[in-house]
């Protein structure tokens, strides 16, 4: 019951995620500036186009409907294996982004004095973590 509960928030997560992301897509600017890592001058290290920022939220669905496979809401009975091998992914990919690029995004980033950086420690970095340790619990059990 516990997992099933775990398996719905973190569908709920990424859900909102994507939503985000397509807000961005669509002009949107909450939150826009210090999700982007950057430089200790405060230079971006990169600025997303709409259609990045659309690619990702759709990722971020197919991650949501990859954990929903989890419970009874969703199956994909023709294609047992995204069930068994998707969730593997989506914590393979969450983890590799909380472990980061060890300069400016991630646990063990070495630039932390920015806005973005941050903001990663307190938040997108445990987020990130707490998606790929659910996503290892749905997986096993």
């Amino acid at each position: 019951m516990i997992l099933l509960i775990l398996a719905y928030i973190n569908a709920i997560v990424l859900l909102l995620l994507a939503f985000l992301h397509f807000n961005w897509a669509l002009g949107g600017k909450w939150g826009f500036d210090n999700s982007l890592p950057s430089k200790e001058s405060g230079e971006k290290l990169f600025i997303p186009g709409k259609s990045a920022s659309a690619i990702v939220g759709i990722g971020l669905l197919v991650f949501a409907c990859i954990i929903l496979t989890q419970t009874p809401l969703v199956t994909f009975q023709k294609m047992p294996w995204i069930e068994r091998f998707g969730i593997w992914v989506v914590a393979a990919i969450f983890f590799i982004r909380s472990i980061g690029d060890f300069k400016y995004v991630g646990f063990f980033k070495s630039i932390k004095s920015t806005d973005f950086g941050k903001m990663d420690s307190k938040f997108y970095s445990p987020l990130c973590l707490f998606i790929t340790l659910i996503a290892v619990l749905l997986g096993i059990f």
